[in-house]
């Protein structure tokens, strides 16, 4: 087997723009679930608010910057109108919700009816959209080498992409360390574990889900936004399967962590990665690349089985942190 293939092929994973993409998500949810206790079953809705929003603002003629304020716009209505009659269900019930509000928005957009604006079940494609991006790089025409990876400077799956996506990952650690210590935080980890206290104190429990939901969806856009730029925005590929993967990455790291998502990210797709490239590589023809594929599939909800069962705090997490109130 090419080792040195493989290895590279892993090690081009950590800092790939769709691992910095799931680490956004995995984030946002991390502000839902890991600090307030919402049981949020449909963050690639907003991964698809994000996504679509960029793309037909884009698609319209919009600046670059106004193209994202328009997507992070779209995800925050989507959270109001989900969060209002939705916030006062707890566990199941709201996890319920949340998967059906996240099918709604991936049913309506692949709509015929709607295809002038979003594509219908075509998508939108990556040619329509990615042009202002792609022009707002500061970096000079090209491709640039570290090492064995070699990527355009500009143009899709670049380094300008790179660049921008692990900075607002950064970003986002950032800000949720700031969180998790200020007073607002500790009043969302307060509802986590007993929201009727906390409504006793005083607090409006329902104003501070609410912007729980929101910021947390504004993450998750913004995920959206960063895991589309490398080729196209398609319906299908931000349904419930991205929100299971995201869910994979956050139990994985750690819930209620601040560096839990993005270690989850980085090992998730790392390890998926070195299985595929692995299997591939057999000298024996044992598995196709579909078999491949599919394999390493089974071993990720391998994985979060045995997770639940026996580390359901993650590798970072602290099982105290993620007990949930399911009346």
């Amino acid at each position: 087997m090419d080792w040195t293939r493989i290895l590279t092929n892993v090690v081009g994973e950590i800092f790939a723009p769709a691992t910095a993409a799931y680490a956004l998500a995995a984030i946002g949810l991390n502000v839902h679930f890991g600090m307030t206790g919402l049981i949020n079953m449909g963050q690639a809705g907003f991964m698809l608010m994000g996504a679509y929003g960029y793309a037909i603002a884009t698609m319209n003629g919009w600046p670059v910057w106004m193209a994202v304020i328009a997507a992070l716009t779209a995800a925050a209505v989507f959270a109001v109108i989900l969060g209002i009659p939705t916030l006062s269900l707890r566990g199941d019930y709201l996890a319920i919700v949340t998967i059906a509000a996240a099918e709604i928005a991936r049913l309506t957009v692949r709509s015929s009816s709607l295809t002038a604006v979003t594509g219908g079940n075509s998508g939108i494609s990556g040619n329509d959209f990615k042009g202002s991006f792609q022009n707002a790089c500061p970096l000079p025409d090209g491709s640039w080498s570290l090492g064995p990876f070699q990527y355009s400077n500009c143009l899709s799956n670049s380094w300008w992409l790179r660049i921008v996506a692990w900075s607002l990952v950064v970003i986002a650690i950032v800000l949720v360390w700031r969180w998790m210590r200020s007073p607002w935080g500790r009043v969302l980890k307060g509802i986590r574990e007993d929201e009727d206290a906390v409504r006793s104190l005083g607090k409006n429990v329902y104003g501070y889900k609410m912007q729980a939901l929101v910021l947390g969806g504004l993450f998750g856009a913004l995920g959206g936004m960063i895991y589309v730029l490398p080729s196209a925005v398609q319906a299908d590929a931000l349904g419930r399967t991205l929100t299971f993967n995201v869910w994979t990455i956050l139990l994985l790291g750690g819930a209620a962590t601040v560096f839990g998502p993005l270690l989850g990210s980085i090992l998730m797709w790392t390890v998926l990665m070195f299985i595929k490239s692995t299997l591939r590589d057999l000298p024996f023809d044992i598995v196709s690349s579909t078999q491949a594929e599919a394999f390493s599939w089974v071993l990720v909800g391998v994985t979060l089985m045995l997770l639940v069962i026996f580390r359901p705090q993650g590798i970072l997490g602290d099982r105290k942190e993620v007990a949930i109130d399911a009346r």
